[in-house]
């Protein structure tokens, strides 16, 4: 088990029921392939430094996950189709 950075932008449109069940998909994902989420920090609305999807803010959310190697593949996969997210990185810590 490694320990990992997720950041994701999430739209910035989203009502607070939206933002959170996004969030708690995200760590259904970390949680089903046999990782934890250790802590969430929410950013808040930033301005994105370029044009995303015709969106000009964003929600950050920054997650520190303990996570097996083998699974980023699967997370990342899930992450990249939610509809909600314009960006993630996954990082090792």
């Amino acid at each position: 088990m490694r320990k990992y950075e997720l950041m994701c932008i999430l739209q910035p449109d989203l009502d607070e029921n939206a933002f959170k069940s996004a969030l708690e998909r995200i760590q259904g994902w970390v949680g089903e392939t046999g990782g934890s989420v250790d802590k969430t920090e929410v950013w808040g609305r930033r301005k994105l430094a370029y044009p995303i999807r015709k969106q000009t803010e964003g929600q950050y959310v920054l997650m520190n996950i303990t996570l097996d190697p083998k699974s980023t593949g699967e997370v990342e996969r899930n992450i990249r189709f939610l509809e909600p997210v314009l960006r993630h990185m996954l990082t090792i810590v």
